[in-house]
């Protein structure tokens, strides 16, 4: 089972994609606003939406399109089922949320994996997945 530094190592690398993902989507937004002359009226809705869903679209594509974001794939991390499998749109959304879960328990989730007897996180658990180390090359 890979550990915690491995694991906080991936996300900080997928943390910049999804910086770039945000970052991409208000250009768009300010660029729809100022164009439809919206103004600055304080709903933006859209927006926002966009900020929860952008990232849960991109970890859970990259899970059930090959088990490995970018960050992932460059620590060597893979995410399965439990059983071993491929891990289902349902175990990816569920891990999603249960990742936003972990995070927002001042990070008690992610630090689980340093004393649960499988190495697994609260969003491991929820979802019915786990990540596992793959091989060099």
């Amino acid at each position: 089972m890979p550990g915690l530094w491995r694991r906080l190592a991936a996300i900080f690398y997928d943390s910049w994609l999804i910086a770039a993902f945000w970052l991409l989507g208000a250009m768009i937004d300010t660029f729809v606003r100022s164009g439809l002359d919206l103004g600055s009226s304080g709903y933006h809705l859209p927006l926002q939406m966009y900020l929860v869903l952008a990232p849960m679209a991109f970890f859970s594509w990259f899970w059930i399109h090959g088990g490995q974001t970018l960050g992932m794939r460059a620590w060597r991390l893979k995410l399965l089922s439990r059983n071993g499998g491929k891990a289902s749109l349902k175990q990816a959304l569920i891990r999603c949320a249960g990742a936003l879960l972990s995070i927002l328990a001042l990070g008690l989730g992610y630090l689980w994996v340093l004393i649960d007897r499988d190495g697994l996180s609260w969003h491991d658990r929820l979802s019915g997945t786990r990540l596992v180390m793959t091989e060099k090359g």
